[in-house]
């Protein structure tokens, strides 16, 4: 049997997020994924909203999905586009970028890291006991991880192993999507008439003037509504070809799938992200329907909450209970996006009095103050974690200012590339240089002279110091005193030693 400190299974976007997470704490993780490569990986969601992309701006490697794909404003509510242009971000906009490219580009960072890949196998089932987790593969393997955490998708083996329920609510709507060759040309975009919305597209396009257009060959992408809620079983060509000619009065010829999917408007989400050694994260802890485009989003995020927290306790630094605020933090933002996905796939349903109720949501989302709300929300820049009362910058995301520090300027989320908290003085120099600290945090001494501007709230005080957890949300905000701020590092970072053998920066 083979052992490691954490195991997760499966290795989409959250689970190849999280190994990352864990390999840059110095963990030792292994990912066990059923597809023997990468490349297998469907265009099944495309996009990359404001916050993803900052979470990935704190590690460095934006730069790798922004060259790959097309910046536009992707933010929107019930077929509502919200443009976050005029938001304090250095990203107020979203990517284009096709699931397999996402997953592509995130597997060749984590290669750079030292995480082990058990490709090509599957876990059939899985224990706990008091020291651990063991896994079964289906080739007869065994491993062994002090942790496992489920990546596995909405049929998780790993929830169902672990008893964690799944509530919610069945679904009343399905379509297919699908990557096929097709004979006929149908219009491309997002079409709606009686039956219901449908889409064609191509997966390599570019953005000329704010329009989408598409190479004149290939493969066509095709989204359409299907009649009654399909069954559980694989979809077939003989499925998406009756769907089009329902919906279409054609097929358009289609045949030579490269892959088919079905989604559904089924909403659940798991009753506790823990029990035990065993947490969820990504669709093995949330399922909705895919409007907004959020679910690989909240994924990657759920993985950054998880990661450092995970991997302080793993380390002996920080109790067992740290574990317990990742349920803590993250089941609530899930439940805000499944309320609101229930809400956008009811105001899509093809019925008069729907879509005047559309008409009105979208009404109100012209106005000022509904915009910036619901664009905030669907972005992700509006998530606000529960660390205590204070200034309006605790548990919410530290904005990325520019600062003036000793080495030179520097912006905060570099300061995060290693996935270390950071206490960020902008006070007088050296006024925390005596304090005692665990030993991972940094202290830097930095120079800010502009405004504290967040997207949900618009301008707030400016701070004395900060703590910014790895995650990048602010743990403790300090008003000229360390008031508070020693119980901050304790309760997030574990024991403090001596600051002669902490470095500043």
């Amino acid at each position: 049997m083979t052992g490691h400190a954490v195991v997760i299974v499966g290795g989409g976007p959250t689970g190849l997020m999280l190994a990352g997470e864990l390999a840059l704490a110095e963990v030792d993780v292994a990912v066990v994924e059923r597809r023997p490569n990468q490349d297998l990986a469907g265009a099944r969601a495309g996009g990359l909203h404001a916050r993803t992309l900052e979470v990935l701006d704190q590690r460095g490697i934006a730069g790798r999905f922004l060259a790959e794909g097309q910046v536009a404003q992707v933010a929107g509510f019930a077929g509502t586009r919200l443009d976050i242009s005029d938001f304090p971000t250095r990203h107020p906009y979203g990517l284009g970028l096709w699931q397999n490219h996402i997953e592509r580009i995130l597997a060749g960072w984590v290669a750079e890291l030292a995480v082990t890949f058990y490709r090509g196998c599957e876990v059939t089932g899985l224990a706990q006991d008091g020291t651990g987790v063991g896994l079964h593969l289906k080739d007869g393997r065994k491993l062994r991880g002090d942790y496992v955490v489920g990546c596995d998708g909405g049929r998780s083996l790993v929830r169902k192993a672990a008893g964690i329920g799944f509530p919610g609510w069945e679904p009343t709507t399905s379509a297919l999507i699908a990557e096929v060759e097709m004979t006929g040309q149908p219009e491309f975009g997002v079409h709606r008439n009686a039956f219901g919305i449908h889409s064609f597209g191509r997966r390599e396009y570019k953005i000329v003037d704010g329009k989408v257009v598409y190479p004149d060959s290939g493969p066509v992408g095709v989204m359409v509504a299907e009649e009654h809620v399909g069954p559980a079983t694989e979809p077939t060509l003989a499925d998406l070809s009756a769907a089009l000619i329902a919906a279409c009065g054609t097929d358009y010829g289609a045949h030579s799938p490269t892959w088919i999917s079905r989604f559904t408007d089924m909403t659940r989400q798991a009753a506790a992200y823990r029990s035990g050694r065993i947490l969820l994260a990504g669709d093995a802890a949330h399922v909705h329907a895919p409007d907004g485009g959020q679910g690989l989003n909240i994924g990657v995020q759920d993985a950054v909450n998880l990661g450092w927290k995970l991997g302080q306790v793993v380390h002996g630094t920080a109790p067992d209970g740290l574990l317990d605020t990742y349920h803590a933090e993250r089941h609530p933002v899930a439940a805000r996006v499944l309320r609101n996905t229930m809400a956008q796939s009811a105001l899509r349903r093809p019925d008069p009095r729907i879509e005047a109720a559309g008409e009105v949501v979208a009404e109100l989302l012209g106005m000022e103050e509904p915009r910036r709300h619901f664009a905030a929300m669907q972005s992700g820049l509006d998530v606000h974690y529960d660390v205590g009362k204070g200034h309006p910058l605790l548990g919410r995301r530290m904005p990325d200012v520019e600062l003036a520090a000793r080495e030179g300027p520097r912006t905060v989320y570099s300061l995060l590339h290693d996935a270390r908290p950071v206490l960020l003085n902008f006070g007088v120099p050296g006024a925390f240089d005596n304090l005692p600290r665990p030993p991972r945090v940094k202290l830097v001494d930095a120079e800010y002279g502009g405004a504290w501007e967040l997207p949900a709230l618009g301008e707030v005080p400016a701070p004395a110091a900060v703590l910014v957890r790895p995650d990048g949300h602010v743990a403790w905000v300090g008003g000229g005193s360390d008031a508070g701020l020693r119980e901050a590092l304790a309760r997030w970072f574990g024991p403090a030693t001596p600051p002669a053998s902490v470095p500043s920066l």
